[in-house]
């Protein structure tokens, strides 16, 4: 049998752990399932995915200022041509496969500041140039969520509905994209990719006490630009407020970050609060956040995939949350009543909570390890309906795809 030529697409190698995190989770899932399979990646930090990964890749973009604003004629310019370039570039490279896979990231929302003309083009790209080259192209659990801006749903809307296949981390995905004008009856949900990833056992090298706070480089939403300042400054204050409760009370604090911009916080939370208990991880990789969150006794975070590691390594955690996805994430895994929004963070009943979440740790650690079992089986099940979708030729058994 020939073997199948596997694309992975996406802003994979850019910075971001959770990007990179579920990438991994694919890789993991390829080289189990069809070791026989040719794989290569079209993404945003080639050199990074080839070096930790051992696969071939291809820059996303030719312009290599695509993410930088453009004031300069000349920058312009150039990224008007590398919009035409890029149509070219991207059809030549989807011809080369069988299939290609955008491996979770939230590509089809806009719950960050997002350009229409950005990643939503290269994703409109892709989907079109699979079609109508005949290459299957899969959207394997992705984020969604409603968008205001029109161009950028357009394209969002376009691409789903080009894809060979789409499954969603969360049934809010799935609302939101029907709710766009998508058809999601033949469409999954699935527990987030990253669940897959090998997780150390709950607790291994706790210190007793220690909290570790996520923190992130946050400006609110798409919708938010006119207030993106005063967001940032109401997140930072009462970020700095609780960490230096928690310093003072003696709490060793440990923050984590999940994007390279995150080091911006960390850097102002650590000159705010000046305290030898308060440190920082350098983590590189969703593995090294995992290792962080089992040690800790609890875990304040606001990334997405922060609150994925923390609820894999089954330790209680609450979530500054900045959008509908990680409330859904919270409520999956038992913790919703632990929520705490990040565009209004409020010290004094952001540490009632905490301190609620505490009271109650026991109970919840048992609670996290029983929903991850369960949701190990469902990603199971997901890769195994993944395989009856894209490679139907290896005569595996087709496997129901979880509604819900």
């Amino acid at each position: 049998m020939r073997q199948a030529r596997v694309g992975l697409f996406g802003l994979l190698g850019s910075g971001n752990l959770g990007n990179d995190g579920s990438l991994e989770a694919v890789l993991g899932y390829l080289r189990a399932a069809h070791p026989e399979a040719v794989v290569d990646a079209l993404c945003g930090g080639p050199e990074v995915v080839t070096a930790r990964y051992g696969i071939p890749a291809t820059r996303l973009h030719w312009y290599r200022g695509e993410y930088r604003t453009a004031s300069r004629a000349g920058a312009i310019a150039g990224k008007g041509l590398g919009k035409l370039v890029d149509a070219v570039r991207t059809a030549a490279w989807v011809r080369r496969h069988d299939v290609v896979i955008v491996p979770g990231m939230g590509v089809l929302e806009a719950t960050l500041p997002l350009r229409p003309w950005g990643f939503p083009y290269a994703l409109f790209l892709l989907c079109a140039s699979g079609r109508l080259l005949g290459t299957k192209v899969a959207l394997v659990g992705v984020g969604a969520a409603p968008i205001g801006s029109r161009p950028t749903r357009a394209l969002v809307r376009r691409s789903a509905r080009l894809a060979a296949h789409r499954s969603y981390r969360d049934t809010l995905s799935r609302d939101a994209m029907r709710a766009m004008g998508v058809d999601t009856t033949r469409d999954a949900v699935h527990p987030d990719l990253a669940f897959a990833l090998p997780a150390p056992p709950a607790g291994e090298g706790r210190r007793p006490g220690r909290v570790c706070v996520g923190v992130m480089d946050f400006h609110g939403g798409d919708d938010d630009r006119d207030r993106a300042e005063e967001i940032h400054r109401r997140y930072l204050d009462g970020t700095v407020r609780f960490v230096r409760t928690l310093a003072g009370e003696g709490r060793p604090v440990r923050l984590l970050t999940g994007d390279a911009c995150d080091t911006r916080v960390v850097e102002a939370i650590l000159d705010a609060v000046d305290s030898p208990l308060v440190t920082a991880a350098e983590a590189t990789s969703l593995a090294d956040l995992m290792k962080e969150t089992a040690a800790a006794d609890t875990v304040v975070a606001t990334r997405y995939h922060n609150l994925v590691c923390a609820l894999r390594t089954g330790t209680p955690t609450l979530a500054l949350s900045y959008a509908a996805k990680s409330e859904a994430l919270m409520a999956r895994m038992g913790l919703d009543a632990y929520c705490h929004p990040a565009r209004e963070v409020d010290a004094d009943r952001l540490l009632e909570q905490f301190r609620s979440l505490e009271r109650r740790s026991a109970g919840l650690r048992r609670t996290l390890a029983e929903r991850n079992r369960a949701v190990t089986e469902q990603l199971d099940r997901q890769f195994a309906a993944l395989t009856a979708a894209l490679f139907p030729a290896t005569d595996r058994p087709h496997a129901p795809q979880e509604s819900s």
